[in-house]
């Protein structure tokens, strides 16, 4: 079956070192003109927590037409990061930045006293709303903003028109637990049937609709909480799920990497990681499926975490028929990713309240490991690791006048903080120098518009991670990473065009590679402002008890 068929069923509901591209240097920043001539508008849809394997055009099960409509009249990219944590990419996303130089080297509720751990987006960085209304857009966000809850780095005061959704993060779907803000002011969540994924989109279409159709170019940030824990779903979608994830993990997993196979996402020369064994010394080993006792449960868990999946997908739904409506689906350029991967934390269970199931309206629930590992198919590893289990990300772009070549994939290497500097590029904007009188960090990511008019560009170098003391660098096809939570560890090197599962370490076999890799690494740490993990913590415990 060929790709376009196959993503044809997949858009119906039916279950259904890599690349010619090297990493090369700086790709241009100058706008071009788009077939219409006008500027396009923007969309970015940011999905929480979700794998690379969760929907449809990336090997799930669980039907997702509206996001795989994209693909299939767009660009679907095989090879694109994010940075293993919602702040981190959050901010690097908005900022084209790496989020240490803006403040978000950890998460926003950290707040450390040093730059690069501060917890807010500083006065060194612009936001892609600042830019493009600087230049006549029309800027709105819905969703989670995870980039600073004090009130200087808001949304409304970093460039955004309106917004409506939570400055910190979101814990729950249908009672926000944190403050629900509409354009700086506190509000109540609106009618007993409240649920954040519906209700972020209807604000959207709402700020949408206060304009007529061309009447101003618009700049959409939507971005969803789904389908981060708890689970917290309608029982109308988790019906649609139940028993179907009864045949178990294992092989769910197979099913989902059998998928990739034909779509063409993984080459099967790459191994498919075993089930998890407990061997990285932080959590238990993944157990057969055949040896779990509560099976029920555990299908419960993945049906509702399925639901929240299809519910956003929904939602996209809404906002494509809208732009339709208008008449402005063919001038949008629209981007769809997730700011890290699957998540194996189950910490959340330990609040759950007595006798509350997975999917219920005040669950505190998470989906567990097994079906992480899953989501994170065919990867290793999951969100807060930089391996490429917590690191890739299914990446979509949509134009249908400015794509060249729809419905095909991208080997392209790209980054989350390319989405910054693609908005930068459509706009026909200049990234400035200063701003608002603040020098101004130099831009490092690299635009993608190259990519969607012509299949190529010249892209990174190279490409740095650093979380929590998990490490990673990637230069070429060559990948060095270092899993530093929980136990010791060393450098791994990994050819990611043989073995993008990262399950062959050749670090003994090529020494100098490995050393060269690793003080590239540390001069690209240096540079961003990386503090060593156990150092950064001690300064943290120093500031509080001060």
């Amino acid at each position: 079956m060929d790709r376009r068929n196959f993503m044809k069923k997949t858009a119906m509901g039916t279950a259904g070192m890599l690349g010619a591209s090297a990493l090369g240097p700086l790709g241009s920043l100058v706008g071009q003109a788009t077939g219409s001539g006008k500027r396009p508008n923007i969309i970015v849809f940011l999905a929480d927590d979700m794998g690379f394997s969760d929907i449809g055009c990336y090997g799930s099960e669980i039907p997702t037409p509206n996001i795989d409509r994209l693909a299939s009249n767009g660009i679907q990219f095989t090879q694109f990061y994010n940075i293993a944590r919602c702040s981190p990419a959050r901010a690097s996303l908005l900022t084209g930045l790496n989020p240490h130089q803006v403040g978000l080297g950890h998460l926003a509720t950290t707040r450390v006293d040093l730059p690069a751990y501060q917890g807010y987006l500083n006065e060194e960085c612009v936001t892609s709303a600042e830019v493009l209304k600087d230049v006549g857009y029309r800027t709105i966000m819905t969703g989670k903003w995870h980039v600073g809850v004090k009130e200087k780095a808001w949304p409304s005061n970093r460039g955004f028109d309106h917004f409506y959704g939570e400055h910190s993060y979101v814990d729950s779907y249908f009672e926000p637990t944190h403050r629900l803000f509409l354009d700086g002011e506190v509000v109540e969540p609106e009618g007993k049937d409240w649920y954040s994924t519906d209700a972020y989109t209807d604000y959207a279409l709402k700020f949408l609709d206060e304009k007529q159709p061309g009447e101003q170019p618009f700049y959409l940030y939507l971005a969803y909480n789904a389908p981060h824990f708890p689970l917290q779903a309608f029982q109308e979608d988790i019906d649609k799920y139940r028993g179907k994830y009864m045949k178990g993990w294992d092989q769910v997993r197979l099913d989902r990497y059998q998928r990739q196979i034909e779509l063409g996402i993984t080459d099967p020369e790459w191994d498919l990681p075993p089930r998890d064994d407990g061997a990285a010394g932080w959590h238990d080993p993944i157990p057969r499926w055949e040896d779990v006792d509560d099976k029920e449960l555990w299908d419960l868990k993945m049906a509702s975490y399925a639901a929240q999946i299809d519910r956003m997908d929904q939602n996209i739904g809404r906002v494509l028929d809208r732009l339709e409506e208008r008449g402005e689906l063919e001038n949008t350029v629209i981007f769809f990713l997730s700011d890290n991967g699957g998540c194996a934390e189950d910490w959340i269970n330990r609040r759950n309240p007595e006798g509350v199931k997975p999917g219920d309206r005040n669950s505190m629930i998470a989906y567990g490991l097994p079906w992480a590992q899953v989501s994170n198919t065919p990867f290793r590893l999951y969100k807060r690791w930089v391996h490429e289990g917590g690191i890739a990300t299914p990446f979509i772009a949509h134009w249908p006048e400015g794509i060249s070549n729809p419905g095909t994939m991208s080997k392209e290497v790209g980054h989350v903080m390319d989405v910054m500097s693609t908005c930068i590029d459509l706009a026909n904007a200049d990234y400035p120098s200063s701003y608002n009188g603040n020098t101004i960090t130099p831009m490092e990511g690299k635009s993608l518009v190259p990519v969607l008019k012509e299949g190529q560009r010249k892209g990174h170098d190279s490409l740095g991670w650093e979380h929590e003391g998990n490490r990673a660098f990637r230069k070429g096809n060559l990948k060095i990473s270092w899993r530093d939570r929980y136990h010791k560890a060393d450098w791994e090197l990994y050819d990611l065009r043989a073995d993008r599962t990262e399950m062959h370490d050749l670090s003994r076999k090529y020494p100098e590679k490995r050393k060269e890799l690793i003080s590239d690494y540390e001069a690209w740490a240096d540079r961003v402002g990386v503090i060593e993990w156990d150092r950064l913590m001690e300064i943290r415990r120093k500031q509080r008890k001060g």
